[in-house]
């Protein structure tokens, strides 16, 4: 499924082979539809993910719904739903599956650590009603087994709408990455936020950056308690919000606007602060690639990848 290498050797869900690789554990054949409790999410209201049925050792098929009032939607009649809807779906899928392949025991649960996402604008869904369906193939690969857990895997989904793909999105769970050295405390009367517009931001309050000292740009978010990119009000970013602020300090750095972002990437080294990080971006052909630090130390990197004109 779009060029990725599925791991055969491993086992069949529920058939371990002695060799130390977990088998997934989970419903048989059967559709699953995990509670949003049970995935962690903060309201009923966040679950993009409606069900999950096994298809094979290690491939899925899943149902998922855009409701056009999402919080990273613009306000409009008709909505161009936000490209990190399929990356928090994926997230969302990943979670799932991280259940039947649990982590080490003494080991947190995997975490994203990178992802990377291929949209077909031309195909890409609006909605002027109240939700998009969308069809999702997954497959899991790269697990890296550890005693009787996956200590990594990687899951690719790829998204039908109507039985078109619109685009694709692949996401590797691993351990907690460390932590990084505060970028300490940014005063708000020195910097200047952006409006969201420049951005590609639905509304002011899912702007993430604003500039600083020397027209800097940093990771300021104008809405520290986002449903979304800052559930809960964590000490640091998700990896979701982190690749939203590399791809709105692109926009703003390029002109462009979303609809011209045909890919996404992101690899995350370490956490990122919710305030004070660093955001630097370098125009190369095609697109443009972003550099997070935090503390004198990279925390993150990745990309965005424009159509082509």
């Amino acid at each position: 499924m779009n060029g990725t290498a599925m791991d055969t050797t491993l086992p069949a869900p529920g058939h371990p082979d002695g060799t130390g690789a977990p088998a997934a554990r989970g419903p048989a054949d059967g559709e699953a539809a995990p509670s949003w409790h049970a995935l962690g999410l903060p309201t009923m209201s966040s679950m993009l993910l409606q069900s999950f049925a096994r298809q094979g050792s290690h491939s899925y098929a899943a149902r998922c719904q855009w409701p056009r009032l999402h919080p990273l939607n613009d306000r409009m009649p008709v909505v161009r739903h936000h490209p990190l809807l399929m990356l928090e779906s994926t997230r969302q899928i990943a979670l799932a599956l991280a259940r039947w392949y649990p982590a080490p025991a003494g080991h947190p649960p995997c975490e994203p650590v990178s992802a990377g996402l291929g949209l077909r604008p031309e195909s890409w869904p609006g909605e002027r009603g109240c939700a998009t369906d969308l069809q999702v193939r997954i497959g899991v690969s790269d697990l890296l087994a550890s005693g009787t857990g996956a200590a990594a895997f990687r899951v690719t989904a790829e998204y039908l709408h109507g039985g078109v793909p619109i685009g694709s999105c692949t996401v590797k769970l691993a351990g907690r990455v460390p932590e990084v050295p505060p970028a300490g405390d940014v005063p708000l009367p020195g910097l200047l936020h952006p409006p969201a517009a420049a951005v590609g931001a639905g509304c002011e309050g899912d702007v993430l950056l604003a500039r600083g000292a020397q027209g800097r740009l940093v990771i300021a978010p104008r809405d520290p308690g986002h449903p979304v990119l800052l559930p809960g009000a964590p000490s640091s970013l998700t990896a979701t919000a982190v690749l939203e602020a590399g791809r709105q300090a692109v926009l703003l750095t390029s002109g462009r606007t979303s609809a011209a972002v045909a890919g996404l990437r992101l690899d995350l080294t370490h956490r990122v602060p919710v305030r004070g990080a660093r955001v630097d971006v370098a125009w190369e052909h095609g697109g443009s690639r972003f550099l997070v630090t935090s503390g004198g130390v990279v925390a993150a990197t990745g990309s965005v990848v424009f159509v082509r004109s």
